[in-house]
C-alpha cells in the first residue's frame, strides 16, 4: 500500500535536496577578488542586511526577503546570521529550513511506513520534521558561540596591539586600522566592518557600537566604554587598555579553568541525555513492530514523560556546570 507512496515521497526528497544545494552555493563566497575591489569602494549596510542586496538570485529566496522585511523575527535573524558570519539572507535561511524539514519527513516516513502500522510512518516523519527545523537553528546557534569564543580568546592580546600603538603616537582610528590588519580573524574581519563603516561617514563611537551588537560580550563592552569614555572626557587611553586587557587575559584564563575541570560533567549530560534516544532508535530500526507498541495509547504517555524528564535533567546539568567569572 505505501508503494505508490514511495515515488512521489523519492521525487519530493530529491527536490528539497536541490533546494539545500542551491541555498548552500548561494552561502559561498563570491570571487574574494572582486569582493575585496568592491570593499574599496562601498561599504556594507549594516550587518543585518550583508549579503542581502545583488545575492538572492533565487526568485523565491527574494520573494520570502520581502515578505518578511520589517518583521521582528526577521531582524533577528539576520543578527543571528551576522553573528554566526553566514552569508546568507533570510530568505535562504528559510529555504534551507524549509528543505531540512522537508528531508526529514521523508525520512521519518520512509522509517517508520509499514503495513501494520499505517499511522506510525506519520509519527515519524513529524518527529523527524521538527528536528529537521531546530537543526539549521542549533548549527548556526554553536557557529555564533563558536566565533565568540574566539574574538573573546583574541580580545586581550588585541588590546595590548591597540594599547602599544596609542603609545608609539597612533590615532584611535589608526589603531582600530592597524587591528584590522594584523589580527586573525574573527577580530580582522569585524575590525575591518569598523574601518569600513567610519571611512563612509558613520562616527567611530556609533560604529563601535555596531560592532558591539555583532559581538556581544562584556569585555568587548568593556574596552568599547573605556574608549567612548575617554573620547567625551580624556585621559591616558593606553594606560586604560593596559589594564583592561589583563582583567580580560585574566578572565580568559579562569575560564578556561573552569571548562576544563567542568569537561567531565558536561559529557556525562550529553552521554546520559542522548543515550535512551540513540538506544531507541536502535531498537525501533531492529524491531519496529515492538517499539510500535509504545506509540499507542495510554503507553504513548511513558516515552513523552521520559523525553520531558530528560530534557529537565539536561539543562538542570547545564546549570549546574555553568559558573560565571
Amino acid at each position: 500500500m505505501a508503494t505508490p507512496l514511495l515515488v512521489p515521497a523519492l521525487l519530493l526528497l530529491a527536490a528539497a535536496i536541490a533546494l539545500v544545494v542551491a541555498g548552500l552555493l548561494q552561502a559561498r563566497e563570491a570571487n574574494p577578488l572582486v569582493e575585496q575591489r568592491l570593499e574599496q569602494f562601498g561599504a556594507r549596510q549594516e550587518f543585518e542586511g550583508e549579503g542581502s542586496a545583488g545575492r538572492a538570485s533565487n526568485v523565491l529566496a527574494q520573494q520570502l526577503d520581502r515578505a518578511v522585511q520589517g518583521r521582528s523575527f526577521a531582524e533577528r535573524l539576520r543578527t543571528d546570521l551576522a553573528r554566526a558570519d553566514l552569508r546568507l539572507t533570510v530568505g535562504e535561511y528559510l529555504l534551507i529550513r524549509a528543505a531540512s524539514v522537508s528531508i526529514g519527513f521523508l525520512v521519518g516516513f520512509v522509517l517508520g511506513r509499514g503495513p501494520t502500522r499505517p499511522f506510525m510512518g506519520l509519527l515519524m516523519g513529524i518527529l523527524v520534521a521538527m528536528l529537521g527545523w531546530l537543526a539549521p537553528q542549533w548549527y548556526v546557534a554553536w557557529r555564533a558561540r563558536r566565533r565568540l569564543r574566539a574574538f573573546v580568546n583574541q580580545l586581550g592580546d588585541t588590546i595590548t596591539l591597540m594599547a602599544n600603538s596609542l603609545r608609539a603616537g597612533y590615532s584611535l582610528l589608526q589603531t582600530i586600522e592597524l587591528v584590522s590588519r594584523e589580527s586573525p580573524s574573527p577580530m580582522r574581519d569585524e575590525f575591518q566592518r569598523v574601518v569600513r563603516e567610519v571611512g563612509f561617514g558613520i562616527p567611530t563611537q556609533e560604529a563601535l557600537q555596531h560592532l558591539l551588537r555583532r559581538i556581544p560580550s562584556e569585555d568587548l563592552d568593556l574596552l568599547i566604554t573605556a574608549m567612548n569614555i575617554q573620547h567625551e572626557v580624556g585621559g591616558n587611553l593606553a594606560q586604560i587598555l593596559d589594564i583592561i586587557g589583563e582583567t580580560i587575559r585574566e578572565r580568559v584564563r579562569i575560564q578556561g579553568e573552569i571548562r576544563v575541570l567542568t569537561a567531565q560533567q558536561t559529557l556525562s549530560g550529553y552521554i546520559i541525555s542522548g543515550l535512551p534516544i540513540a538506544l531507541a532508535v536502535f531498537l525501533f530500526i531492529l524491531n519496529p513492530d515492538y517499539m510500535a507498541s509504545l506509540f499507542t495509547f495510554p503507553w504513548i504517555i511513558l516515552p513523552i514523560l521520559g523525553f520531558v524528564s530528560m530534557i529537565i535533567g539536561f539543562i538542570m546539568m547545564r546549570r549546574i556546570v555553568s559558573i560565571e567569572v
